[in-house]
């Protein structure tokens, strides 16, 4: 069965369909990169399930094609829920990891609250009029340095509850298997499967 995985970040491609084969479910993906003529969705939402809805419904509508997008980030408590929904553009528009966890690490020195965590909500359009939503969450706090070369994002300075190493030096296995972005396309592709939307 084919999916079109809403994604033209490779890593985050690369981590959904490492997930989808720890599943073992005879899944197809089909990548945005695989197509010439595919407009990029507008994400302009104020949540991360409006921008995953957004996604997985331009995606739908561009290639006919049952579609799985996901939209995440991270919220900091001691900066009110930022960089939420601008994650990837927090240090500017050319949405440079290196850049964003140094300006995170510099708003936050000193501060005595690092409680931080990983929104992950993923979208699945199975028909033009139906999408469903699933959200995962990983809890943790921000770290006072960078740490760790495994990852993307904001992995080398977020430890996750119950852990004393970032995401980055933890590594993919660790990650995949606690992630936010785990715990929501987990779901997304279970549902799919058991509820056997062949569409």
């Amino acid at each position: 069965m084919d999916i079109l995985l809403a994604t033209f970040n490779q890593n985050k491609a690369k981590e959904i369909t490492e997930i989808a084969k720890d599943l073992k479910i005879g899944l197809n993906f089909l990548y945005l990169k695989d197509f010439s003529n595919i407009k990029e969705a507008i994400e302009d939402g104020s949540t991360f399930k409006e921008n995953a809805v957004k996604k997985a419904k331009s995606y739908y509508a561009q290639t006919g094609l049952i579609t799985l997008a996901e939209d995440s980030g991270l919220t900091v408590d001691a900066l009110n829920g930022a960089p939420g929904v601008y994650s990837s553009r927090f240090s500017g528009e050319d949405k440079d990891d290196y850049k964003n966890n140094i300006k995170l690490l510099h708003i936050l020195e000193g501060a005595d609250r690092r409680e931080a965590r990983f929104i992950c909500v993923a979208a699945l359009a199975l028909s033009k009029d139906r999408i469903e939503t699933f959200e995962g969450v990983l809890e943790g706090d921000i770290t006072d340095q960078m740490k760790g070369s495994f990852g993307f994002g904001y992995d080398p300075v977020f430890i996750p509850a119950g852990f004393d190493k970032t995401l980055a030096e933890l590594g993919m296995s660790v990650k995949n298997r606690i992630s936010h972005r785990n715990k929501a396309i987990r779901q997304a592709l279970e549902y799919f499967i058991n509820t056997n939307q062949h569409i």
